[in-house]
């Protein structure tokens, strides 16, 4: 789907250099199909490396939900273990993706934010949600299927193996003032007006940073998660020093001025 155009189930436009995703299936409170999940893997390693996109800001159709987990009819014909295999290894393949995307991703949340809904918030840098949230992985009381290792990876880097232990196992849904408290989410608004206005904000506030800065930094953050304090580091350090921007930088700060980024 191209930039700014509409399709039945994902929404993608840029909007003064943020790139705007919504989750467009509200009468199913925005279950993910096998298209969305590849298209906004699609977004994800598609942003243009030339600065005219800064951040990718994602959310949910409707107030009542980010996304609830994977459409069950994908599921409805599973009977064998290739099929389990090929589904996870195809999520495999767009979180990764997520993972990767070059640029800030914030994540909007109201309501149900669950499954692979919250798989999708937990890659992204950034959480804000309203006192509505609701989030987790409720599959041992509904559908009784499983999270990969890579995925459980994933959520356990973010609230820690403890919270995660405990959310799936008793399949209880982390709830605002919770998820604020661990850091789960970054802020809490009131409702989805204030959730918007805030996120759209906080979009265009990084649209003032140093785009190399804010890519090695999400970089190194994911070797540091698999790796730890001995993770290369050398060539970002390389390309971040050497690069036209450090030089803007240290120019603007002289001159008093705004930097001009150009994200090389």
């Amino acid at each position: 789907m191209a930039d700014g155009q509409t399709g039945q189930d994902l929404i993608y436009e840029v909007r003064d250099g943020v790139g705007f995703v919504t989750l467009n299936r509200p009468q199913a409170r925005n279950a993910l199909t096998h298209e969305m999940y590849d298209e906004l893997a699609r977004i994800c390693t598609s942003i243009p490396d030339d600065g005219s996109v800064h951040a990718l800001l994602i959310t949910g159709a409707g107030e009542k939900a980010f996304a609830a987990g994977t459409d069950i009819s994908l599921f409805l014909d599973f009977t064998t273990a290739e099929q389990g295999l090929a589904y996870e290894e195809a999520a495999k393949r767009n979180f990764d993706a997520y993972d990767a995307c070059p640029v800030p991703m914030i994540a909007a949340i109201s309501g149900a934010c669950t499954g692979g809904g919250a798989g999708i918030a937990a890659c992204c840098d950034l959480r804000i949600a309203t006192r509505s949230l609701k989030f987790g992985f409720p599959i041992a009381r509904t559908l009784g299927n499983m999270l990969s290792a890579d995925t459980l990876y994933r959520v356990v880097a973010l609230i820690g193996e403890a919270r995660t232990k405990d959310i799936l196992l008793t399949s209880r849904l982390i709830e605002a003032e919770e998820a604020l408290a661990t850091g789960l989410v970054n802020e809490v608004v009131d409702d989805h007006a204030a959730l918007m206005d805030r996120a759209w904000d906080l979009a265009k506030q990084l649209k003032n940073h140093a785009p190399l800065t804010m890519r090695a930094t999400k970089v190194l953050l994911s070797r540091v998660r698999t790796h730890g304090p001995t993770a290369e580091d050398t060539d970002w350090i390389a390309k971040v020093y050497a690069s036209a921007d450090f030089k803007e930088g240290r120019e603007a700060f002289l001159e008093k001025r705004k930097p001009n980024w150009r994200g090389v």
